[in-house]
Formats: C-alpha cells, sequence, structure tokens
C-alpha cells in the first residue's frame, strides 16, 4: 500500500489528472479483489471480514490523503485541525463488511472560516466512486446528526455503529458525543420498531433450502439486531459484552461459533457468485462447500455437511437471538399493573397462558425430561403457541443418557393428544426432539436436494403433522374424522417418521418403515398399528407417484396400486398422508390439479377394493354409465343426447367428469357448428374447444408456448366432435385475449404452421403400446418439459394422420408426463412407429 502512496505522490508531482490518479486506485483496488480468493483461503469468518475492512480503511485514508495533498498542495494542514471526519457505518462499521457488499460512509463536517469544506467532500467523494469503490454515503454537519438520526430507524441505528476511518479525531470525540444522545433517545421505540422489523424478516425470508444468510430466520440480520438492542439499553459495544449478565460462556461460546461460520459461508457465497449474493442457491452449493474446505465422506456429500452446518447455525442464531432479545426487552416494557394479571393466568405448573400462547419465567429451575413431559402434558390438549420464554426453560432440560420405559410411555402421551405439533415444534427448536424421539436424531437439518422440497427432512416432517391437525379439504377431514383414535395416534407418528429413511444409500420408505416399526414397538403400539404405519410409510409416496405418472384409468394400473394397500381403510389413511405431505412440500406443491389427480384415483381404487374379479373398462364404463343415468340433469334431457353420451366412444370421459359436467358439455357440443370455444382467464389461462372440423391444436399450442402448457384433456365425443381442455400455469393479460381468440380461429384454417423447435427426447421417453386395447393404442411420454414439446409432438401427430381420442397431458417436476389413447386403423401403429422415431 506504500507503493500506492509512493505512486500517487509523484502523479501529483507531474500535475497528472484527477482521472489518471483515479485510475491508478482503481487498478490497485482491482488487484486486491483479485486476491481475495487467495486470501480467504487463509483468512477465513470475521477475520477476513475485518481484515478486508482494513484495507478498504486504507483505500479511503488514501484517497482523503490524495485529495487534501491536492487541495493544499504542500501546506497540507494537521488532520485534527481540518473539521471534516471519515465514518463507517452499517456492516462496514461493525467490520463485517462482506467482499461486494456497498461500503457505507458518513463524512461529518463542521463550519469553520478558515476553510470550504463543502468542495473538499465532493472532492473525495468524486475520488472514491471514479477509482471504482461502491460508496454509498451520508454528509451532515456535525449539529445536523440528532435530527437526521430521528428521520428514519435505518439512519438511526445505521449511526449507532459509527466507527472512525480517518480525518479530524477533535471532530470524532464530538460526533461520539452526538451519538450517544442519539442511543438513549426514544429507547422504546427504536426498540419496538426492530422487534417490527424482525418479525417481517421471519416472514418475509423463512427458513428453507435456500436460506438468506443475510435478512432470512437465523441470518446475520438477528445477530445485528441483538446487538442493536443491547447497545441501546446497555450501552455494549460488543456483543461478548453480555456475559455473564444475559448470556453464560456455553450460550456465548455456541451463539458465536454459529456467527462465526454464517460469516464465513457468505463470504464464501459472494466470491463464488463474483458479485453480492445472500441467498445460498442450490447451485452455489459446491462452490461454497469447496471454498469452505468441505469434502466428501463415505457417508455424506460435502454438500450435504456444509448445508446441515449452515441450517444449524441459522437455528441457534435464531433461537439465541429471540431468547436474550426477549430477556433484554421484558424489564424494558413490564408493566407493574399486569402482576395481578399474571397470577390469574399462571396455571398449577406455573406457567402462565395468555391468548393461546404459553409462557414461563426465565427463572423457571431446569428439571429433567421425565418431569418436562409430565409438566407438558398436565396443559390442557388445546391449540397453543409456546413462547420462546418456555424455549429458553426447555434447552436446560437435564437428558439422561438412555430414554427409560417411563419417557417412552409419556412420549406415547404425547401422541394420544389431538394437538401435538406445537409440543414437537418447541422440543425442536429447543433441541429435544432428537432425544426424545431418537429416530429423527439424524433428519435434524436435513438437507433435499430435489429442487422439489422447500424445508429440510425434519421441517418437512413437522410440517406434516402440522397439515394433519389442520386439514382443509372437507372430503380428507371426514376420512380423517372417521378414524379410531388408535389410527389417529398411529397417523401423528407416521406423519412424523415417514420421511425418517432419507439420508442414506437406500430406499428411504423401506427403510422408514423399518425404523417406524422398531419405534412404534417401544412406545407399545398394537400389532395393528405396528403394521399399519410400517405398509403406510413404505408406501406414502405412492398415491402422489401413480396419480401424476401413472394412467390412472387403466384397469392395470389401479389394480397395482390397491393390491400394495390391502383394504379400504389403509387407502383412506394413505390419502390423509400423501394430503399433508404434499402440503408440507411447499405452497404450491398440493395444487387444484394433483388434488383432482389424487380425489379421482381415490374414488377409481375405492371402487375396486372389495371385487373378486379382475375389472375391466367395459365393466367400469358401464358402472360410470349407470351413476349417469341416475342423475336428475341427465334425465332431462332429450333422448337422442341421452343415445349420444351413451355412444361417446371415449371412456376418459366417463372416468374424468361428473355426470352433470358431462351432461353440460354434451349440451354444448351437440349445438356446435364447426368449432366453439371459451377462454377462462381467472387465475391461469385456459382455453375449452368443441369442434367438428380438423383443428390445428399443434399450431395453437406452438402459438401459445409462453403461457407454459401444464394440462390438457383431450376426448372424443359423437358425431365426430371432439372437446379439448388447454391449461397453462400463466395468466393472459387482457388486452392479450382478443389475439389468442384470433389463433384460435386460425387454427381451424388449412396449412397453418407455427415455427417450433424440434424438442430433446431421449430413447426410453416415449413408448407405444398398441395392444393396450382392442380400439385403441397408447402412446406415453416422459420426457424433460421444454417450450413448445406438445406443440411439436402433436403437430407430427396431425401430420401422420394419429387421431387423438383421448389425452392427458400435464408437466410435473419440470417433466412432461403425457398419454395419449390413439385410435387404432391397419396404418396408426406403423406411422406412430414413424413419429416415434422422428422425436428421438
Amino acid at each position: 500500500m506504500k507503493d500506492l502512496e509512493l505512486e500517487i505522490e509523484e502523479y501529483i508531482q507531474q500535475q497528472r489528472s484527477d482521472f489518471d490518479i483515479s485510475q491508478l486506485i482503481k487498478k490497485d483496488i482491482k488487484e486486491y479483489l483479485g486476491s481475495l480468493d487467495e486470501f480467504f483461503s487463509q483468512n477465513q469468518g470475521k477475520d477476513f471480514l475485518v481484515k478486508h475492512t482494513k484495507q478498504l480503511d486504507r483505500f479511503i485514508t488514501i484517497i482523503y490523503k490524495c485529495t487534501l495533498r491536492q487541495f493544499f498542495k504542500e501546506y497540507v494542514p494537521l488532520y485534527n485541525t481540518l473539521p471534516i471526519t471519515l465514518t463507517a457505518l452499517g456492516s462496514y462499521g461493525r467490520e463485517e463488511l462482506c467482499v461486494y457488499s456497498d461500503i457505507d460512509l458518513m463524512i461529518v463536517y463542521k463550519r469553520c472560516d478558515g476553510y470550504n469544506i463543502e468542495p473538499i467532500i465532493k472532492s473525495i467523494l468524486r475520488l472514491a466512486w471514479d477509482s471504482g469503490m461502491k460508496i454509498s454515503h451520508r454528509t451532515h454537519e456535525l449539529e445536523e446528526l440528532f435530527d437526521a438520526s430521528n428521520e428514519d430507524n435505518t439512519i438511526k441505528t445505521a449511526m449507532l455503529e459509527a466507527r472512525f476511518i480517518c480525518g479530524s479525531k477533535y471532530l470524532w470525540t464530538s460526533i461520539q458525543g452526538e451519538i450517544s444522545r442519539i442511543r438513549k433517545y426514544e429507547q422504546k421505540e427504536f426498540i419496538r420498531q426492530k422487534l417490527e422489523s424482525y418479525k417481517e424478516r421471519g416472514t418475509k425470508y423463512p427458513l428453507n433450502m435456500e436460506p438468506n444468510i443475510k435478512d432470512g430466520v437465523g441470518g446475520l440480520r438477528d445477530a445485528n439486531t441483538l446487538f442493536w438492542i443491547a447497545h441501546v439499553i446497555e450501552g455494549i459495544g460488543r456483543l461478548n459484552d453480555l456475559v455473564p449478565k444475559y448470556l453464560n460462556d456455553d450460550e456465548f461460546r455456541e451463539f458465536r461459533s454459529s456467527l462465526e461460520f454464517l460469516f464465513r459461508v457468505r463470504s464464501a457465497l459472494h466470491l463464488s457468485a463474483g458479485k453480492k449474493q445472500d441467498i445460498l442457491n442450490l447451485d452455489l452449493i459446491p462452490s461454497v462447500a469447496e471454498k469452505l474446505g468441505y469434502k466428501n465422506t463415505k457417508s455424506k456429500r460435502a454438500e450435504v455437511q456444509i448445508t446441515q452446518k449452515t441450517l444449524q447455525s441459522l437455528w441457534i442464531l435464531k433461537i439465541t437471538s429471540q431468547i436474550f432479545i426477549k430477556r433484554l426487552v421484558s424489564p424494558l416494557f413490564f408493566d407493574k399493573k399486569n402482576i395481578t394479571v399474571l397470577r390469574y393466568l399462571r396455571t398449577k405448573e406455573n406457567f402462565y397462558i395468555y391468548e393461546n400462547t404459553l409462557y414461563a419465567s426465565f427463572h423457571r429451575k431446569q428439571a429433567a425430561l421425565k418431569e418436562v413431559l409430565k409438566s407438558i402434558l398436565k396443559l390442557d390438549d388445546t391449540a397453543m403457541k409456546y413462547d420462546i420464554s418456555v424455549i429458553s426453560w426447555l434447552k436446560k432440560t437435564i437428558i439422561p443418557p438412555h430414554n427409560s420405559k417411563e419417557i417412552y410411555m409419556l412420549v406415547k402421551q404425547l401422541f394420544e393428544r389431538r394437538y401435538l405439533n406445537q409440543i414437537l415444534y418447541a422440543f425442536y427448536k429447543s433441541n429435544l426432539l432428537p432425544h426424545l424421539i431418537k429416530p429423527m436424531a439424524h433428519t435434524v437439518n436435513l438437507p433435499q436436494f430435489d429442487g422439489y422440497h422447500m424445508y429440510p427432512v425434519d421441517i418437512h416432517s413437522l410440517k406434516t403433522l402440522y397439515f394433519l391437525e389442520n386439514i382443509d379439504d372437507m372430503f380428507i377431514k371426514a376420512l380423517y374424522d372417521d378414524i379410531c383414535e388408535n389410527g389417529r395416534m398411529m397417523l401423528r407418528l407416521t406423519a412424523l417418521l415417514h420421511d425418517v429413511g432419507k439420508g442414506k444409500n437406500t430406499d428411504h420408505s423401506k427403510l422408514g418403515a423399518k425404523i417406524y416399526k422398531e419405534y412404534a414397538k417401544k412406545l407399545n403400539f398394537t400389532e395393528e398399528q405396528i403394521n399399519m404405519g410400517e405398509l403406510l410409510i413404505r408406501h406414502h409416496t405412492l398415491m402422489s407417484n401413480t396419480a401424476n405418472r401413472e394412467d390412472i384409468y387403466s384397469e392395470k394400473t389401479i389394480l397395482s396400486f390397491v393390491s400394495k394397500l390391502r383394504s379400504l381403510r389403509a387407502l383412506q389413511l394413505l390419502y390423509v398422508l400423501t394430503y399433508c405431505d404434499l402440503n408440507a412440500v411447499s405452497l404450491k406443491a398440493y395444487s387444484r390439479f394433483n388434488a383432482n389427480l389424487l380425489r379421482e384415483l381415490y374414488d377409481l381404487s375405492a371402487n375396486a377394493f372389495g371385487q373378486n374379479e379382475l375389472i375391466d373398462e367395459t365393466a367400469r364404463r358401464l358402472k360410470k354409465e349407470e351413476i349417469l343415468q341416475k342423475n336428475d340433469e341427465f334425465a332431462a334431457i332429450s333422448a337422442t343426447l341421452k343415445r349420444k353420451i351413451l355412444s361417446t366412444p371415449s371412456n376418459l370421459l366417463f372416468f374424468k367428469y361428473p355426470p352433470h359436467k358431462i351432461v353440460e358439455l354434451a349440451k354444448w357440443a351437440e349445438d356446435v357448428r364447426k368449432f366453439a370455444y371459451i377462454i377462462e382467464n381467472d387465475n391461469h389461462l385456459c382455453i375449452n374447444v368443441v369442434k367438428d372440423i380438423n383443428f390445428n391444436v399443434g399450431f395453437l399450442l406452438g402459438k401459445l408456448v409462453v403461457y407454459d402448457l401444464v394440462q390438457m384433456d383431450i376426448f372424443k365425443l359423437f358425431d365426430n366432435v371432439k372437446f379439448f381442455k388447454i391449461e397453462f400455469t400463466k395468466k393472459a393479460d387482457e388486452c392479450d385475449i382478443t389475439h389468442i381468440e384470433n389463433l384460435i380461429k386460425e387454427s381451424f384454417l388449412q396449412g397453418k404452421k407455427a415455427q417450433i423447435k424440434k424438442p430433446v427426447i431421449l430413447k426410453g421417453e416415449i413408448s407405444l403400446d398398441c395392444e393396450h386395447s382392442k380400439s385403441l393404442a397408447k402412446i406415453t411420454l416422459n420426457a424433460k418439459d421444454q417450450q413448445g414439446l406438445m406443440a411439436y409432438v402433436i403437430s407430427l401427430f396431425d401430420e401422420y394422420g394419429i387421431d387423438i381420442a383421448s389425452a392427458k397431458i400435464q408437466t410435473i417436476k419440470h417433466r412432461a408426463r403425457n398419454l395419449f389413447l390413439i385410435e387404432k386403423d391397419d396404418k396408426v401403429c406403423d406411422n406412430a412407429k414413424k413419429v416415434i422415431e422422428l422425436l428421438y
């Protein structure tokens, strides 16, 4: 760095331009940033951030000195006599500035008749920006600081963290006096706003498989909030100043270790992304793991190790921050008038219940695990949340080396409770759950890299139990309510342990079933509970996979499905478990699309139980026709239309739609002349078409690829009329509806073609079954979802004269999983084989 100062001095002597000087500094900064990867390999965590901050301090100090040298030439005044002070704010002020974060700078000055201050400050900033520094700045006169801090809580927070960089130390002493005044002003309001921001961040950035290391739950901002509140209340300068008044040595050591690790992760994230990056995206994890020195082991890949450690650190920061923020602020907001109220709210077990939330005193004595369970079990079985004060008490629990039979029986009593989820979640937050339910120990913070699950295994499992207690679907709720108490107890444990086999190099469903069986025996479950729970866990993905990946209208599929479940009761229990499991995956995993599929599969499977002979498609069709003929709406239509409906060749129509929908569709089809359509655009674009002339659906799909096809049904009706229901994931702008209508009309004109890129379909991803039935052949396609995939495939079908009788087209987990039933004739199978060859 000394060489840089000498070079700058030479440039000044040579009267080089400001731009030349800025480029010289910029070159040095670029070289420094280019060396950060190597620098990081030697210095990580807070040490890396401090040294990085000091380097930036040096650059800013050089820019400050250079500016003064240019203004005053050989007559530069003493720095203390020039009333300008450069201070660092925010993470820069805390010496925690990450590589690509903005540099928050505050320049404070005092007017002085002997100096023209403003041009000097402008020159400092201009030279910093021209040198490539990402400076975010504030400039204030000393007398403005107090008023400026009251404009916004963020400004006040930044000023509280101000740190001297260079300039007048005399002025810095005055600045510190103003900051002390700012700290003491309206402390309650400042803390109230910080607590509100803390809560909002938790909602905006929940802890999931791609956590936000800075602003997310348990992120660095949680530790910052703890410091800000402690600084305002206690006037501390560092978090370890809270020891031993608020934290003991062990608590602080655990907290500090987690904080240090997150510093390392965030720095590695910035370096891996080459930009400001605070979300640990799945695609960046391998690079971050490598930079932090993680290696693959026999039991765990490096990516699993670092993600598990990151999630663990986030949880520790979250819970520790919440506990000690509560300890800090409780005296500040406590009102002595509430003592009488507290006495009234106190339970026999010396807890406090207020607005369905359980509270405990921070002075409550620690207890053994057995006594803790007894205390919880004496509480009313109601939906109740657990305050962080209870979590603080639970964290002090004395844990035995082995769980006794008495503890297992107490755990069994927990699973008899209707409202169990919040209890287990409290045990989870206090790190008691893996000790209490030992099979869950290896799933704690266990990541899921499938791009499908939003949460790690443990949180997903707890959420599955949550949705078991909060079923919204009325039909599934009725099924659950019909289950006996022993069945519900079994289902609660099944929901919690259904993924307990994950993280091992084996089929997690089979392993999970074995683990459940052994643990259920320790809880003294009945043989029936054990066998049913084992069956459900072994097949807990079966219903979802069958509904989404198989032809559920095939008798073979249904018989294969129900044969694995053995009984209607198992089907009902699996349906409930599948509903809870899917809802726990993510906010969007349980959609109306798969809800309808699961219900169809349930209905079809329920009908198959108890029948001694195989049911072919004709028998199923006849049964549906019988149901239809008993329908009042069907009875009201003409005899001619009744005959037409019953002569409809598409079996899928009867299997998929209820009687009233079939009648409604038949009336529409009977009145059609050439074609008719209905566009729905409430939540997403959906096009319904009936036609009795050629319909170039490939052209239409090709023109509408931007809306992302998600599902399409094609049914052959009567009088050569076909019905198409085409659903997309996206909603169309209202201004585009007229254009879409024109495209639909153009699809009925001869010779229309859309320019469609050929998709990539691998061998084995498309198959032809010419023996599906006497009248129909089946084509199945399971390929990577690609824009225009179905448009291209159906265009080829049209070109080779392949007549689609029925089709089920959908996209799941970024893959197209499609089924086509095509009318057989002498050449259809040969033509279909040609199409398949062209698609490879």
